[in-house]
């Protein structure tokens, strides 16, 4: 499953893939689906794209950030877990979805921030 509303692919992997009633969204970073380029700025606007990007591919799939029960963020810094948070809040539900949160020593193109969800129908 793939949308134009959201980055394509940067390897051999899809976006989206459903398996029985589940939705396995792949990682997503802070790319501008209509330019292909990062969007530069700090941990806030960075993670607004990223949640944009989900949003779109949920969409494609006629589901929601309602439908999210599990997330994990991948920080390049934890120092800036919550100015993530406070936007990652911002697009969830109440009660919102599961979540791990890590730091990594490294994310793809060197972004701050990157997300992957699992949804259900």
């Amino acid at each position: 499953m793939s949308t134009a509303e959201a980055p394509a692919a940067l390897g051999p992997y899809s976006q989206a893939i459903e398996a029985g009633p589940f939705l396995f969204v792949s990682g997503q970073i802070p790319l501008d689906p209509a330019t292909g380029q990062l969007v530069d700025g700090d941990i806030a606007r960075q993670t607004e794209q990223v949640l944009r990007n989900l949003r779109a591919i949920l969409a494609a799939a006629g589901l929601s950030f309602a439908h999210v029960v599990r997330t994990t963020v991948y920080l390049k810094d934890l120092g800036e877990f919550e100015a993530m948070n406070a936007v990652y809040a911002r697009f969830m539900p109440d009660p919102p979805p599961a979540r791990s949160t890590v730091e990594v020593a490294r994310l793809p193109r060197d972004v701050r921030v990157e997300i992957d969800v699992i949804a259900v129908r």
